[in-house]
Formats: structure tokens, sequence, C-alpha cells
């Protein structure tokens, strides 16, 4: 199924492939492809740092759900629909998110572009953390490495992007694009590995 174009819809997409993974841990601490963290660790990196985004650049405070120590499903869910509340309100078509680094921007592009995808990219963290299918659009695996590549020294010199992992040159888009946000697409979790 071809991710959508429009970023409400796209939101619902991705999120709810993210929703399946969240509901299919079965394990909460087992380690995840990124150093130092856990499967945890992966929805309390994105309930964490997106409502504070949002609230700063377009003065929208998202519902809070319990603590991700505590309920990590409910955690996911109730934060997700509050983001898929935001992208679905009609005002939301002419409201704008402002940042110091970014400018302005219409805000369903802005949660398309830096938090709906974001989702995406976790969503391998998630999956091969614990063991489920961990297969991505290879569509969009396309137009965020395309879109990345073109500003690949901003994004390192970010901090959030860990150093490129060399993959082979046929590789498939994925693996290139996980090569390039700095995973190891053959890493395994000792608790998933056969």
């Amino acid at each position: 199924m071809a991710l959508s174009e429009i970023p409400a819809e796209r939101h619902r997409q991705i999120a709810g492939l993210f929703t399946d993974r969240v509901r299919g841990t079965r394990s909460w601490d087992v380690p995840a492809p990124v150093a130092g963290w856990t499967a945890r660790d992966v929805v309390r990196h994105l309930t964490d740092w997106f409502p504070g985004f949002l609230a700063a650049g377009a003065a929208i405070d998202l519902p809070r759900g319990p603590s991700v120590d505590d309920d990590p499903v409910r955690a996911w869910q109730v934060h997700c629909d509050g983001v898929q509340a935001v992208l679905d309100d009609p005002a939301t078509a002419h409201r704008e998110l402002s940042n110091p680094h970014l400018g302005s921007l219409p805000l369903a592009d802005a949660i398309d572009r830096f938090y709906t995808s974001d989702v995406f990219m976790h969503t391998w963290d998630l999956s091969r953390a614990t063991g489920q299918d961990d297969r991505l659009d290879p569509a969009f695996c396309a137009g965020l490495l395309a879109g990345m590549e073109q500003m690949e020294e901003v994004m390192r010199s970010s901090g959030q992007y860990g150093a490129r992992v060399e993959v082979p040159a046929d590789a498939d888009v994925q693996t290139r694009l996980l090569g390039f946000i700095g995973r190891d697409p053959a890493w395994r979790s000792e608790v998933t590995r056969p």
C-alpha cells in the first residue's frame, strides 16, 4: 500500500504501523538499535520531544497520557491520537509552525516533515528491537534519503544523527536509508537473534 501524500492521512498510515509494533511488543526492556536505548526508549523519544516542539512553534498542547515507564502502550496511544486530532482539525490548514532554525511552515507540513518522518524511521528501531516485521515503505525511504542527502552536513552537525554506517552500493533503499541515519542494518537484539 502506497503512503498518502496528504499529511493527515500519511500520519494515520505511518503512526498506525508504529502502533501495531507498540501493541506487538512483549518486552519493553530489550535493547534497541540506538546505542543505550531500549524498546521503551523508542516510544519515550517520540512522546517526549514532539510536544515541546509543537507547543513552542504553534502554541498547541498535546494531551499527555501516562508515563512511558508506567504504560508505554497507553502513553503512545494518547500521544498518537493527539497528533492525529491536530492534523484532522480543519483549522490546521490555516495554521503555521514557527521555529528559529526553520522559519515558518504550514503546520501540517511541519508535522509531516519532522515528526511523521521520525515515527517512520523509528518504526524500524522498535520492530528490530522486538523481533517484528521491520520492512518500511520503499518509496518513502527513497524520498527521505534523497532529501536528507542534500542536507547531510546540517543533519550531522545537529547531533541528532549518528555517523553514517557504510552499506554496499547496491543495497536496497531501506538499507541505504538506515545506514545514512547511522543505523547498522544488520543489527539484531540478543533477544531476537535466532
